[in-house]
């Protein structure tokens, strides 16, 4: 594999999170009126254009909750091109036999687990109402891992998952970040992040850190809070990702921000967090 900016040919980059969408069309309408990442709808071709470009080698494609419970167009992504993306896909735990299609959910060709956001109108409260007991309960049992979009304050929830269901693999977004906010304010709840690192089972990707900051490249105004991530849960459950149609910034930057600006990450620690720990943890195999 070939990388960019790291100077060692051998780094795998995966990206933990890139949307692609369609068209909001009567054939094909979207559940949510809202405003996306771009002004028009972005698809596999465009994700690969832009990954060759920046030198990321794989993605996992995470359908954006605006389009509803809607996996279609990341799976056939996954499956016209699977040495470059595969799926955590949107699940919907309210439909008819949710529980049949949760247990079958491996079986889709391209899609490695789910993700759940808090940001999703349909589940909002849904983490600490209990809604979603059996939805963490039935991944574990299926060895689906999951990755949660929660806010800042629902931290003490995602604990209580983690403990309930040992087995269960989390992986939370963004550091848990303040939507709509920036800088220190779109991280309040650092404590209670880096508290989760004594849970074996819960990782944190770091992704879209540019579009949570009012600096300029590098960003070292979200770098104390990689720091604090990456010294609570080590290099094996700190996934680098861009949430690529948002970026202030180059795809390419987004990768060298972090192969490039951050003195303290380097060595075997980058080779992990760039890509081959996200991958061990899901199970996206060669």
């Amino acid at each position: 594999m070939t990388s960019t900016g790291s100077g060692d040919p051998a780094m795998p980059i995966v990206d933990s999170q890139v949307h692609i969408w369609g068209a909001n069309t009567p054939a094909r309408p979207w559940s949510h009126r809202v405003t996306p990442h771009r002004p028009v709808p972005f698809s596999a071709e465009d994700a690969l254009r832009e990954m060759r470009a920046a030198g990321v080698q794989r993605a996992i494609l995470v359908p954006p909750w605006w389009e509803g419970e809607r996996n279609d167009l990341a799976l056939a992504a996954a499956q016209a091109h699977p040495e470059k993306f595969a799926v955590m896909g949107l699940f919907d735990a309210e439909a008819e036999g949710a529980r049949d299609t949760l247990a079958t959910w491996r079986m889709q060709r391209g899609m490695l687990g789910f993700r759940f956001s808090s940001q999703d109108p349909k589940y909002r409260g849904a983490l600490a109402d209990g809604r979603m007991d059996w939805v963490w309960r039935e991944a574990e049992s299926a060895a689906l891992p999951v990755m949660l979009s929660v806010n800042p304050e629902e931290l003490n929830v995602v604990d209580r998952i983690a403990v309930c269901h040992p087995a269960l693999r989390i992986a939370i977004d963004h550091l848990a970040r303040r939507f709509r906010a920036s800088d220190e304010a779109a991280f309040p709840n650092m404590e209670g992040l880096v508290a989760l690192a004594r849970r074996s089972n819960v990782a944190v990707k770091a992704s879209g850190m540019p579009a949570y900051t009012t600096d300029i490249y590098p960003y070292r105004r979200v770098h104390d809070h990689l720091r604090r991530t990456y010294d609570a849960f080590g290099p094996r459950r700190m996934f680098w990702g861009s949430d690529l149609t948002k970026l202030p910034c180059s795809y390419r930057q987004a990768v060298t921000m972090f192969t490039e600006e951050i003195p303290w990450l380097g060595g075997d620690d980058l080779h992990w967090v760039m890509g081959r720990a996200l991958c061990d943890w899901l199970g996206w195999k060669d």
